[in-house]
């Protein structure tokens, strides 16, 4: 019986939500926790993770080839509990979907987990190359969430 339902969200959910996606799912039981993704935008709809997102996840034996890209929609915030942003453009565009302080109170930028109140952004690894950083990044954040699920 799923106990909490979590969604990670980036812009084109194929570099860093997919990549959050996977990492908390290898630290969850999805007996009882759900964790999906999903971007801001349409572009990718459909697609494979980055293969540079595969590779990292990959590195750390988590496999993330069964994800397939779809757009962040508001009836996302009927299903998920908790709703972790990459950066603040993420933050902007979910919580422009949303029609009410329930709605608002679940959107989170995930860094707050590990530096709170900073409101630091997950650095777009899509032009930059810049995956093993933004894995890392990711891995501390998803510790903090499982352990405090």
């Amino acid at each position: 019986m799923i106990h909490k339902r979590i969604l990670m969200v980036c812009l084109g959910n194929i570099c860093r939500s997919p990549l959050a996606e996977g990492i908390l799912k290898a630290k969850v039981d999805a007996d009882f926790i759900y964790v999906d993704s999903a971007g801001t935008s349409a572009f990718h709809r459909g697609e494979l993770p980055d293969s540079r997102s595969i590779e990292i996840a990959e590195k750390y034996n988590i496999d993330i080839t069964e994800q397939r890209s779809r757009q962040f929609i508001a009836a996302d915030f009927e299903i998920f509990d908790a709703i972790y942003v990459m950066d603040d453009s993420n933050k902007n565009n979910v919580l422009a979907l949303a029609k009410n302080s329930d709605d608002r109170n679940k959107v989170k930028l995930i860094l707050n987990e590990t530096t709170p109140n900073q409101d630091l952004n997950v650095p777009d690894p899509y032009y930059d190359n810049g995956f093993e950083n933004v894995y890392q990044m990711l891995n501390e954040a998803c510790t903090h969430i499982a352990n405090n699920i």
